[in-house]
């Protein structure tokens, strides 16, 4: 179990206070979704929807390259 879950509602890693998901927890989600990636895609696409609701003053573009932008 990872320690770089997100803290709600500003979606910031609790182990390191990035933007989440941060570095590592980015290397341990593609690790853990080796075999998946269009399931890693769903997954994430699902927790963006709830970071843009908990954050609807960022810029959605901003929020889908953190969520989705670093997916290979």
């Amino acid at each position: 179990m990872t320690q770089h879950g997100p803290v709600l509602p500003l979606w910031l890693c609790e182990m390191c206070d990035r933007p989440w998901p941060c570095a590592i927890r980015r290397e341990e989600l593609l690790d853990e979704y080796a075999d998946s990636s269009f399931t890693l895609a769903v997954y994430l696409g699902t927790l963006l929807v709830s970071a843009e609701r908990d954050m609807s003053w960022a810029p959605p573009d901003a929020l889908r390259l953190r969520f989705l932008g670093w997916l290979p």
